[in-house]
């Protein structure tokens, strides 16, 4: 290599930034020794801004475009530099590319839940996480404040501070937008741009803007989705009663399958329960009678279960069906077979007398009862009028 050449290698002709990066923010051009020739070629291509630093302070900047460096370009630095007739010999300056477009891989999330009050629920601790843009609007900002004398002022080396800038304006955003915890779904948007708006405004004096903020989810610890989820399924159920004896019955019918054993057991306990609880939820009596006496169960309506006969004896026999009348507004019983037969043979109990047995939905005429009309056949009928 000849000596002209060696001098000519010690001047730059072209400056510009090709980036092949996909995070850095501000590059600076190696310059190293070498001096930027006046005249030479400034290359700034779109989503970029060049600025020149001489000795430290900030001069002049320039966005997308072809420049030729000439004094009359650069007023700033010529200033700074003393040119004010013209300069004509290479100069040494550190020319910054910041990069302007925006950075869509920035992620955010919570370390540590967000305590917040709701109406309904109280105190609430609620993480979350998302995604968010940030941009450079002000490269001068960006280079005095946070960038310095860094050679590459890559993402990672801010996303940290941004981070907790987010969480910070996490809580009061959620606390301010007044939005029931059940309904922070339907408003992550607004909630949102809420936040992008006021980032971009604490970091205006940082030189950079949040164009996007986006929240993919807002969560609850699991003890309290484990309740929301007892919540849920209780809604869905509705009416527990209902529920509760479709569970028997279907407790009755898996008992069923099982043959024999703790099986056969279960089903004539679960059988006893469901004939109760249909009992008490469709044999309800109508308005205008009394229910019946509370101690009516230890006057004989229960039967007691048999402590052993005779060995090889007949087993005991059923327990009778128990009956109660209406007469005169009134309930009367219970009554076994017999007992009716006395109370229709006294005339207490007549065709048109209103009836019920436990299983029977309703208060219904005995005449309409089949199982009765042995007992109204043996009542005589009424005397004929005396003449």
């Amino acid at each position: 290599m000849g000596l002209i050449d060696k001098i000519k290698g010690e001047f730059i002709d072209i400056v510009e930034w090709l980036d092949q990066s996909r995070d850095t923010i501000v590059w600076r051009f190696p310059r190293y020794d070498n001096e930027i020739k006046m005249g030479a070629k400034l290359v700034v291509r779109e989503s970029q801004v060049a600025v020149f630093v001489n000795e430290g302070r900030i001069a002049d900047a320039y966005g997308p475009g072809t420049y030729e460096l000439q004094t009359q370009n650069m007023p700033i630095l010529s200033t700074l530099k003393g040119w004010k007739y013209g300069f004509h010999s290479p100069f040494k300056a550190e020319v910054y590319f910041v990069n302007t477009r925006q950075f869509t891989d920035m992620k955010w999330g919570t370390q540590n839940p967000v305590i917040v009050r709701d109406a309904e629920f109280g105190m609430v601790r609620l993480r979350a996480f998302g995604a968010y843009s940030m941009r450079v609007v002000e490269p001068r900002r960006l280079l005095t404040e946070l960038v310095g004398t860094d050679p590459q002022f890559r993402t990672e080396e801010v996303a940290e501070y941004l981070r907790q800038m987010v969480v910070g304006r996490l809580g009061s955003a959620l606390a301010t937008a007044e939005v029931p915890m059940l309904d922070l779904a339907a408003h992550q948007m607004s909630i949102g741009n809420k936040l992008a708006g006021a980032l971009s405004q604490e970091l205006a004096e940082v030189g950079i803007a949040i164009p996007k903020f986006i929240i993919e989810n807002i969560s609850v610890p699991p003890e309290v989705e484990a309740a929301l989820d007892k919540r849920t399924q209780m809604g869905v159920v509705g009416d527990m009663d209902k529920y509760t004896q479709f569970q028997t019955a279907n407790a009755i019918q898996d008992a069923a399958n099982n043959q024999g054993g703790a099986g056969e057991g279960i089903g004539i306990g679960l059988g006893m329960a469901a004939g109760q609880r249909l009992a008490q939820g469709f044999g309800q009596p109508q308005q205008g009678y009394q229910q019946a006496p509370q101690g009516y169960q230890q006057q004989g309506y229960q039967q007691q279960a048999p402590q052993g006969g005779p060995q090889g004896g007949p087993p005991p026999l059923p327990p009778q069906q128990q009956w109660y009348i209406g007469v005169g507004g009134a309930q009367q019983g219970p009554f076994d077979q017999a007992g009716l037969a006395q109370q229709a043979a006294s005339g207490a109990l007549t065709a048109n007398t209103l009836v019920w047995r436990q299983g029977m939905a309703q208060w219904t005429p005995a005449q309409q009862v089949p199982e009765l009309a042995a007992v109204l056949g043996s009542t005589p009928p009424p005397l004929p009028p005396q003449s």
